[in-house]
């Protein structure tokens, strides 16, 4: 697997890295949230390791930050924080686990496993003629696929859950790019034009990103559509 850590503490970081590289995985150490904010929407993983405690951005904040944007990656959350009421908060911002440190690394890695299965058999959407699969982050109709950027995901998706709603540009950045966002809005008509080309080389029947004039973007699919 592919796995990015959220650790602050050298020591620690590097032991899990170690230890995970040595189990046969890919793994990517993230020392800040800042860092990890940007790198989990950019680059794909099958799952995240975030500690709770960090130096800018908290665990919670990144990981509601990542869910708002849509990424689906299954996160375990590592943390200090034993109590009841913390496992719920971190449950509830969308973490998919929990593990209290110290914990065993046999542990570790059997839920790393679990989630990476549990990931694998969800998270697939109808758009009429086409799939999106979160997993594979990818649009699919019969045997041919196009892969996603993180971005671009982000940005179906968010279309996707509207699907007939008219989005403003704004909403868009602020759920795709997040609300600390400074570039320029016409952003989203760049990436609004590499999805139409993807959906036009997948030559999907009915399913298109409309521009409204002044506005936004609205996802149409034949009826019956978006499940």
């Amino acid at each position: 697997m592919k796995l990015l850590l959220v650790e602050d503490e050298d020591r620690v970081a590097r032991v899990l890295a170690r230890g995970l590289a040595e189990e046969g995985h890919q793994v990517d150490v993230c020392g800040t949230g800042l860092a990890a904010r940007e790198q989990a929407t950019t680059i794909a993983y099958d799952v995240v390791l975030l500690d709770w405690s960090l130096p800018d951005l908290d665990g919670i904040s990144v990981l509601r930050e990542w869910r708002s944007r849509g990424l689906r990656t299954p996160v375990l959350l590592l943390t200090a924080r034993g109590s009841t009421g913390e496992k719920v908060t971190g449950l509830r911002a969308g973490a998919d686990d929990y593990l209290v440190k110290p914990f065993d690394f046999d542990e570790l890695i059997a839920r790393i496993e679990a989630l990476h299965r549990r990931g694998g058999a969800t998270d697939v959407s109808a758009l009429g003629p086409v799939t999106l699969d979160a997993r594979r982050r990818a649009l699919i109709v019969g045997a041919q696929s196009e892969t996603l950027t993180a971005r671009e995901y982000g940005l179906v998706a968010e279309l996707a859950r509207h699907a007939g709603e008219v989005l403003s540009r704004t909403r868009l950045i602020e759920t795709v790019w997040g609300q600390e966002f400074e570039g320029n809005s016409n952003v989203v008509d760049v990436y609004v034009g590499y999805l139409r080309t993807k959906l036009e080389r997948l030559g999907a029947p009915g399913v298109r990103i409309e521009s409204v004039r002044g506005v936004g973007y609205r996802l149409v699919v034949p009826p019956g559509g978006a499940a």
